[in-house]
């Protein structure tokens, strides 16, 4: 099946504990190589783009605006000391990783540990320490609050949001989502999906949110969230996609999951590993795989 050679990208690939990876191009694979079975896994954060989508479907269809405050899309949240930086959020900034929060919050390791279980109270309550799109910290709280305002307004959780909007015309089966104590989908990780599954996503990015005749996400949404927003120390940050190489975007999973969308090599790579050396990963991509997708174009 593989049109180039995998040979330099899978010995760095074993090193770095690859599971798999498929490459498309204009529309069709073009090579795969999976060390172990294609089977649903943990995306981790790359769930954090399945949510952007979510946002994106919602505001398309009235349920919010990403202008709304805060202080008004959570007014029943609010802790009883609301800070100036508070104030001046809004939805966007849950996107941008820019929230203007202390430290980050809702992380993997703390999770299990939170005697509270409303955790929409617990994040707001945080301490705001600057304004808002002023300074990157990768936060967990930002993109968990988008996927409770869209479950909130659609009255269904994520997955049931999604499922006619996005999943079920992908193919997709019902998936499972990590939940927080109150029973809502967790917008900020814990999506469990398998290679190829993650492949049809990054495919229907590529095309601007369009598949089999229709615009599934808004086209202009997949711009805006596919495109620098903020500085963010190296390529910069759209809206819950990070950027790469080459005006590339993925979504980016910790343990080294990636949906990169290459738009000047019409062209998807998606990666699903079990690694703590992503950036090699990543490295791989760019030295032994996007120079020959010019040369397979």
């Amino acid at each position: 099946m593989s049109i180039i050679d995998l040979s330099g990208f899978c010995r760095k690939a074993e090193e770095n504990h690859v599971l798999g990876v498929v490459i498309q191009q204009h529309g069709k694979e073009i090579a795969r190589q999976l060390w172990d079975a294609a089977r649903r896994r943990d995306v981790y954060s790359v769930s954090k783009s399945f949510t952007s989508v979510a946002v994106g479907i919602a505001q398309r269809e009235g349920l919010l605006s990403l202008d709304e405050k805060l202080t008004d899309a959570f007014k029943e949240d609010l802790p009883d000391f609301v800070s100036p930086h508070l104030e001046k959020a809004t939805v966007r900034d849950l996107l941008t990783m820019c929230l203007g929060q202390e430290k980050p919050f809702l992380m993997g390791a703390d999770r299990p540990f939170y005697p509270e279980t409303d955790w929409v109270k617990l994040a707001l309550a945080q301490s705001w320490v600057c304004d808002p799109d002023t300074t990157f910290l990768y936060n967990n709280a930002g993109p968990y609050l988008a996927g409770m305002l869209v479950q909130r307004r659609s009255g269904c959780d994520l997955i049931h949001y999604l499922m006619p909007r996005l999943f079920a015309p992908l193919g997709i089966h019902l998936p499972t989502w990590e939940m927080d104590p109150l029973g809502n989908s967790y917008g900020a990780g814990g999506l469990f999906l398998n290679i190829d599954e993650l492949a049809k996503f990054g495919q229907l990015l590529l095309q601007d949110g369009r598949w089999n005749g229709r615009q599934l996400i808004p086209a202009d949404w997949v711009h805006e969230a596919g495109r620098k927003q903020v500085d963010n120390g190296e390529d910069g940050y759209g809206y819950l996609f990070w950027m790469g190489p080459h005006g590339s975007f993925r979504a980016d999973g910790k343990y080294g999951q990636f949906v990169i969308v290459m738009k000047d090599m019409d062209a998807v790579v998606t990666i699903m590993s079990e690694s703590h050396t992503e950036r090699n990963i990543l490295n791989a991509v760019f030295e032994e795989l996007y120079p020959q997708l010019e040369a397979a174009d």
